[in-house]
């Protein structure tokens, strides 16, 4: 009788242990999803909207042009979308830079010039300015002239105005600085200027430098005044 009942014990424990497998399966065979491959984080949803509205549309990674437009995106500022175009043209331009050497070229130039050192004025200007300079410094030595100029300040040395055109980059800058100008006579007698006065000049001088050259210096193609 014990044996009898140990026997329906087994079958028992076997029915319910099979009816447990049967459930198991029933729950841990489904997918719910993730079907194949898993999804792209950087799709879009299949009906083309953003499943929260406060998600940020990323630009499509498959469409080079988006990406491309944003990265291009410039500044609605004329001088700071020129300084953008010159930054990815020649990644080494940097502006503090640039602005100590143009303050160096225009001492060198305003002094050369009143010396009429065209030795030194050559290689920093272009043919059209350097001809300029050269003929006001053979008129003045033509009447026995002599230029002094002193720049005891430079104020204001600010980039006005940056343009990429091709593969040349050009920059505009607004020089304000004291100068004592003092004409003299073959004589040395003073004929204009006062050596006790100090006048305000403000200049805009334009330089230019081709993209590829291995020359990094830049040359002055333009000068202007406020007058």
């Amino acid at each position: 009788m014990g044996d009898g009942f140990q026997f329906l014990d087994i079958i028992l424990f076997a029915l319910i242990a099979a009816f447990l497998v049967l459930r198991l399966r029933g729950v841990l065979g489904r997918r719910d999803g993730f079907k194949g491959r898993p999804r792209d984080p950087f799709a879009p949803p299949a009906d083309g909207q953003a499943d929260n509205e406060n998600v940020v549309a990323l630009p499509d990674r498959g469409n080079p042009d988006a990406v491309e437009d944003a990265l291009d995106a410039e500044p609605a500022d004329p001088l700071e979308a020129g300084l953008a175009r010159l930054r990815r043209s020649d990644p080494s331009f940097d502006v503090e830079d640039f602005l100590v050497g143009a303050r160096t070229a225009f001492e060198m130039i305003i002094n050369a010039f009143a010396s009429g050192d065209t030795d030194t004025l050559r290689p920093l200007l272009s043919r059209e300015v350097f001809a300029n300079f050269a003929e006001e410094i053979a008129k003045r030595e033509e009447a026995g002239e002599t230029l002094e100029t002193i720049v005891t300040a430079i104020r204001v040395s600010d980039i006005v105005e940056a343009k990429v055109d091709g593969r040349t980059a050009r920059l505009t800058i607004k020089f304000v600085s004291d100068q004592t100008n003092l004409t003299r006579d073959q004589e040395g007698r003073l004929i204009d200027g006062d050596p006790e006065a100090t006048i305000e000049v403000t200049d805009f001088w334009t330089f230019e430098r081709p993209l590829r050259s291995r020359d990094p210096n830049w040359t002055l193609v333009a000068t202007g005044t406020l007058d």
